[in-house]
Formats: structure tokens, sequence, C-alpha cells
């Protein structure tokens, strides 16, 4: 009986008589079923017919697609369903996508090319490492649904991307690694006790039948080493070459399969060195290599995961009577009132009512001590209650709490790769390129001298040159410093800062918030026409309750409310209350409400803003704000580096000045608008200057946005609008200049590593070419080589004394 064909898309066996075909690269092939017609006439129609040419393994069948998938897709259009995993941006829509079936590097160009050729898709890339699609589209032209349906006509299954199935699926993959690793580390043992009896350096005097039984039982240990353990690099390198890349695993493949071949071609014929211990060692510290690689990527999706999954299930919501019933966490709702007891995860971003008690934040900001709070103060989803019953009334929820926000960010930075660590993965393949071409002549010419050698030394260039210490050069120092940043308290969230920091010139400061502590306190209320102080106070705290700004929190709850509120950046609010029409914030912004010249600031101590409405100016109120203990230190830093510093504050107050003065700032200026600042900050850049800015995250978001290296304040009102490079968790000011000193050592020991991969490899190819280097030392060398550059990186872990006394930093953040 005839064997059926295999279906051209999917590979599952044609039925007899079955009708369906498609003609894909001019020919008319058989399919299986019209789900696999379907796909491929819209893989030929979109001009993606070279997908066939460059994929290593058959799509999935689109009919076996989870079922629930196809039910359920129109639901992905709802604003309810998609809140939690899609964010929106003016026109534009983002998500997350894991992707299902994907078996090859051509099915990662299949996707991308396919989305982007759809109408409202701006951008879409896939991570081939974790299966993860980041997609941006407009939802008004191309609704979810549509898009998702698109990823299943061309035989992909998308589900909304979750950090703990990332982490599940980057540890299976580890724990299938440390089986390899295991294999090939106790089989290699067993493989060079076989090799060295035949080795005539110990000068044995085995019978020919026991010297013929070692080399087989040498051959059969090798062959689960090679097939098993070694199976992800002969796949990445046919991956590879389908689609014309050049990497690690060719070389690698070439190297492992010739030794094997060769190995086996000793065995039969009894002549020649074996080396199938070579295959080994080369085989085992490479797998140990990608292991430890493995480990740190799957350290940092746990990292993610477990800060998913820091909420409780449930939380203790309290009726109108005060008393407490347990609801799930999906029932929670804004304006709820919930009751936390001590020992209990906070549910939702709010603000405390009533009690009195101590919060621990480590987790988020690296504070190793529990924080008094009380009523008045903001908590955060996620963090520990300590002491005492807290009463909060629920302000966020969801994909809108400060948590989710830090998730997002931490996931941003996960999927950044450094403008360095690209240029070096271009300089590996170039590399490998001028080994491959070396090998080649090496090879032609020894087979002129000495046939006999010819292979061998070949090979053993191979394995000597192997770009692995190149390779891990630059991402293992990178990761280590991030790592060390992390439990520094510093969030990056772009993969450019680190390499940033090392070329900036200037530093541009933000005032309140940033180099103060944030939290004002109203010190004096200073009337100036018929209304008391209290009412002054009423009328202030009721526009100042609609802001954002810090200054905001100074002024508590509001008893009245206000209506038609409006900031204005840089100048302060304006708004309707009780039939007044107010403003409050700069003297000369106020004084345009009531056509009046403003009235002189009457003292130079605090902050003083002005209140006033229609008819004229009702009060000044005097706000203090104290500097933060570590400001003087993050400024010495800054002048021992040479750097310029400028003071950029929206505040026209004298304490500008003070403050500028009293830190030894270069520059200050006071009353700037954002505009104004983005202005200033772009002529230091006309000028040359490199830029780093320091402000609050969302006031400053021009200036954020435009600066070469950005960092936002961990208090800010809103991590998910800010367009920072990097995130203060901490906000120890301490912890950014220690930034600046791990930025200068990674460089230095990226230079080392860099150095040292090069020297190694630039001296043991020639060695190598005459004949000089065994396969075997080969091996051990390059395992050496590689071992030493991450050793190197890991130096970047040990902290000075005085950092190591503040352990302060995200814990489970650590690569």
């Amino acid at each position: 009986m005839a064997k059926p064909l295999p279906c051209y898309h999917c590979g599952l066996p044609v039925p007899a008589g079955s009708a369906f075909q498609a003609r894909v690269l001019g020919e008319t092939r058989a399919l299986c079923c019209p789900g696999c017609q379907a796909v491929a006439e819209a893989i030929v129609k979109g001009g993606l017919e070279s997908y066939y040419q460059h994929r290593s393994d058959t799509a999935i069948n689109p009919q076996s697609l989870p079922q629930e998938l196809g039910e359920e897709m129109a639901l992905y259009d709802r604003k309810d369903v998609q809140q939690p995993f899609v964010q929106h941006q003016g026109e534009l829509a983002s998500t997350s996508l894991m992707i299902e079936g994907i078996s090859c590097a051509a099915c990662g160009w299949l996707i991308e090319r396919h989305l982007r050729n759809l109408s409202g898709v701006a951008e879409a890339t896939l991570n081939l490492s974790n299966h993860r699609l980041n997609v941006r589209w407009s939802d008004a032209q191309l609704p979810l649904s549509e898009l998702l349906g698109e990823l299943r006509r061309i035989g992909y299954a998308a589900h909304p991307y979750h950090a703990d199935q990332a982490a599940e699926r980057l540890a299976s993959e580890n724990r299938r690694s440390l089986r390899q690793l295991g294999v090939a580390g106790l089989l290699w043992m067993q493989v060079m006790m076989a090799t060295m009896a035949t080795w005539p350096e110990f000068n044995l005097d085995l019978s020919e039948s026991f010297f013929v039984t070692l080399r087989w039982t040498a051959l059969l240990l090798t062959t689960p080493i090679v097939f098993y353990c070694c199976t992800d690099f002969f796949k990445g390198a046919l991956r590879d070459l389908r689609t014309r890349h050049l990497t690690m695993d060719v070389s690698v493949s070439l190297a492992i399969g010739g030794a094997y071949v060769a190995g086996i071609w000793s065995t039969i014929t009894g002549q020649g060195e074996l080396y199938f211990d070579a295959v080994g060692m080369f085989a085992l510290f490479l797998l140990a290599g990608r292991y430890l690689e493995r480990r740190a990527r799957e350290r940092t999706a746990a990292a993610t995961a477990q800060l998913v999954n820091l909420l409780p299930a449930s939380c203790l919501k309290l009726d109108a009577e005060g008393h407490s019933h347990r609801i799930l966490l999906s029932e929670l709702q804004l304006g709820d009132h919930v009751l936390v007891q001590p020992g209990a995860l906070i549910p939702a971003d709010g603000l405390i009512i009533s009690g009195q008690s101590s919060v621990d934040e480590s987790v988020l900001t690296g504070e190793y001590l529990p924080l008094p709070r009380g009523a008045g103060d903001a908590v955060t989803a996620g963090t520990l209650n300590v002491e005492g019953p807290l009463t909060l009334e629920v302000q966020a929820l969801g994909d809108d709490t400060r948590l989710s926000a830090i998730v997002r960010l931490l996931e941003r930075a996960q999927a950044d790769k450094p403008k360095l660590a690209e240029l070096a993965d271009r300089v590996a393949q170039w590399f490998l390129l001028v080994v491959l071409l070396v090998a080649t002549v090496v090879g032609l010419v020894w087979w002129q001298i000495d046939p006999q050698r010819a292979f061998w030394i070949v090979l053993a260039l191979l394995v000597a040159t192997c770009p692995c210490a190149l390779s891990l050069a630059t991402p293992t120092a990178l990761t280590t410093a991030t790592g060390t940043l992390h439990k520094l308290g510093l969030l990056l969230t772009r993969g450019h800062v680190l390499e940033g920091l090392n070329h900036i010139d200037t530093v541009v400061f933000d005032k309140t918030g940033t180099l103060t502590e944030g939290r004002l306190t109203l010190s004096a209320v200073h009337t100036l026409g018929s209304l008391d102080a209290d009412t002054c106070l009423a009328l202030a705290a009721a526009l100042e309750n609609r802001s954002e700004h810090p200054i905001a929190r100074a002024f508590g709850r509001a008893p009245l409310a206000a209506e038609s509120v409006e900031t204005v950046p840089g100048l302060g609010l304006q708004g309707s209350v009780e039939g007044r029409c107010l403003r409050i914030g700069q003297p000369s912004f106020v004084a345009e409400g009531f056509a009046q010249p403003a009235p002189a600031i009457p003292g130079d101590q605090g902050q003083w803003l002005l209140l006033g409405d229609e008819h004229g100016p009702l009060a000044w109120l005097v706000l203090d704000d104290r500097l933060r203990d570590d400001a003087p230190a993050l400024l010495e830093a800054c002048r021992a580096r040479g750097w310029q510093t400028l003071l950029l504050s929206g505040d026209s107050s004298p304490m500008v000045g003070q403050i500028a003065q009293e830190l030894g700032i270069d520059q200050a200026e006071g009353g700037m608008t954002p505009a104004a600042k983005l202005t200033r900050l772009q002529a230091l850049q006309a000028q040359g200057h490199r830029v780093l800015m320091l402000g609050d995250g969302v006031n400053d978001v021009p200036v954020l946005a435009a600066a070469d290296i950005s960092v936002a304040m961990g208090s800010a009102t809103d991590l998910a609008k800010t367009s920072a490079d990097a995130v203060l968790l901490s906000n120890r000011l301490s912890s950014l200049a220690q930034a600046f000193d791990v930025a200068r050592r990674s460089r230095r020991i990226i230079i080392e590593n860099l150095a040292w991969a090069s020297l190694y490899n630039g001296l043991i190819l020639p060695f190598a070419a005459i004949g000089w280097v065994t396969p075997l030392w080969a091996a051990l060398g390059m395992s050496i080589s590689s071992l030493l550059v991450v050793l190197n990186a890991l130096r970047l872990t040990r902290q000075p004394a005085n950092q190591a006394d503040h352990p302060a930093g995200i814990a489970i953040a650590r690569p």
C-alpha cells in the first residue's frame, strides 16, 4: 500500500482522494484540509511565499488550535476584557501576546511580515526567545479580534501575555537544559576514562580486542551527548543557515559534528585519535554556559512574575455600617472601603482613612525598614501592612496601580537590547565568518602538507576560536550591572542607560520632590482680603485636591468641591468653587485673573503660593519642603566628575536660589514652564552637551523624553505615564550617585572582557592553525576563556562597604 503524501503546510498525511491544493513556489502542493489550504493561499496572496523556503519545521494545522480561542475571539473587542493587557496611547493601542506554534525563525519572520502588511498595524515585533509578540495598532481600523484572527489564518494561536506563564515556560526550558547538562557531564567522565586508556602516553599494555572494546564504548557513550544533549545547537545551526544567518551555533555544530564523524571513522578503522573526550568536554562547557544564561533569564522572568502575584486573591470590604465581609479582588471597585489587618497584603492603591501602622514596601522600593503610615497617607497595592489595622479608600485597581506600572517598566527593560550588546553580536558574527574562511584556507594548506592531520587541525581551530567569550563579554556584564542597580533601588527601563551614563557631562535637576522630599507642609496662611484663614484654606484645598502635583498633598482632604479645574503647567490651577472663579499658584498667573498687579512676596523663607478670585488676591499660603539628606552627596558626586549642574524649577520663590546656593549648583532658574525647561535643555544639547535629567516623572515628561538620559523619582504620581529611562524606586539620591560608579565599572569590565576575548582568539588562532593545539586543549582553552569572562563580570555584584550597610533594592529582581 502506497504511503500517503504529507501535507505541504502542516506535514500530516493527506487523505486519499483529497482535492485540497494550493500553488506554492511555482508548483501545485497537496494539502490535507481546507484549513491548510486557506492558510497556504493567504501566505501566497500576502507575498510571503518565501516562508516555505526558510522554515525548519512544518506549521501547526489550523484545525488543531484551541477551540475556546475561536469561540471567545469576539470577546477581545470588549473594553473590560482588554483592560488588563491592552494599553492605549492616543490613537494607537499596544499589547503583548503569547504566540503558540512557533517552531523556527521563519515563523517569526512570517508573523512580523504578515502583521506589518495589515492596514492599521504600526509595529509588530516577535521575541523568539520567549515567543512574545509586541504589537502597536489602530484598534479603530483593526479590532483586536480581527488581529487575532489574522494570526490564526496563518496557523498561529495567540493569547494575552502573562509574566507568570512566561516564567513557567522558561523554568521548563531550564529543567530540560539541566537534564542535558547532567547527562553530558556524567557521560563525558565515562568517555574520558575510556579514551584516556587508549592514549599512547599512558603506555598501557592492552590487548587488541580490549583496545577495540574501549573505542566502541567511547563511541556509544558519546552518541547520547551528540544526539540528545546537543540537539539545540544543531537545530539552531540548521535554522540559521536556512534564514541565511551566521551564528555561534553554526561553528559549534561543525566542530561537534565533525569531531563525532571523525571519531566514528577512527573507531571503525582503528586508526587515528578518537577525540570523543574533546566532543564531550566541548559540549559540557557550552551547555553549562547556556544553562547559566537561561537561569539568568528565568530569574528575571520570575522577578516579574512574583510582582504580578503579589496581590491577594481576596480582601475585606466594609459596608455602609462598617461591617466587613470577604470578597474576591476582582469584585473590588473604585471608592470602596477596605479593612487591611496586620500581616495582610494591601489589595489596591488607596488612601488611608483611619488607622495607624507601618507598611513594608521593600518588595517595590528596596526600603528594608517598614515606613510609618497613617490617615491621609497613600499606600500601594502589593505592600505589606505590618502593625495595626488600616481602613483604606480604593483609588486605583488592576492595570492602573503603581505595581502594574512597575511590572510594565520591568518588561519594557527586558525587551530592550543595548546598542553595545547589538554591536558585540555583529562583531561576533563577522569574527565567525573570518574564522570559517581561515579554517577553510588552513584545511586546504594542511591537506597539501599532511592530509592525515588536516582534519584535526581544522577541528581544533574551530573549537579554540569559538566566539563564546566574545558573545558573553557584553551581556554578562550588562546583566550583572543591571542586577546590582536593582539591589540599590534603581530600576532601568531602557537598555542604553548604563552605556549613556558614561558620556553625560551635564545634570539638570527639578526641585520639588526631587532635590527636596516633596512632602510639603503648610506653615502659614496670610489673608489679604475679607475672608478668614480657614475659608481661604478650604478654597485652596478644593482646587489642589484635583491636582497630581506633590504640592497638592500639603492641603489634605477638601471640605468643598471644585468644578472645571484646569492645570496650567508650571504656573498653577484655576477652577470654580461655590461660584468663585479661583486661581492658585504663581503670583503673575493668579494676577491675570483679577487684572491687577500681583502683590510682592512678603518673605523669603518657604514657597509662597497666591490664592485669588476674579475680584483680587485672597491669601498667601506658605509651604515648607525639606531638602533630601543625600542631595549634597549627589551634587558632590557630580562635581567630582566635572559635570555641569543646573536647577530648573517651576517654583518662582526665593527657595530655588537658596537650594542652589546651599548645594553648590552651577545655575538655577525658577518660574519655568515645562516648555521653557525643554527649550533650555535643547539649547544645552545644541552646544554639544550630553544631558541627564532628574525629575518627578510626570510634570517633567517633555524634558525627560528629550534628555539623553532621564531618571524619574519613584514617588512620581503616575509611573504608568513616565517616559524616563530609569526610575529611582528607592527615592534615595545616593543610589543614583552609586549608579555613576556602577556604570563606570561596567564599562571598564566590558572593555576588559572584549579585550581578553579578542586577545585570546587572536593568539590561539595562529597556534591552532600551525597544529600546536589539539582539539582537547582547544576545548579546555575555550571553556576557561568563557569562564574568565563570566567571573570578571560577577565582580560587579560586589559593593563598597558603605553600600553594603544599606542592603536596599529590588530583592526579587536579582538576575
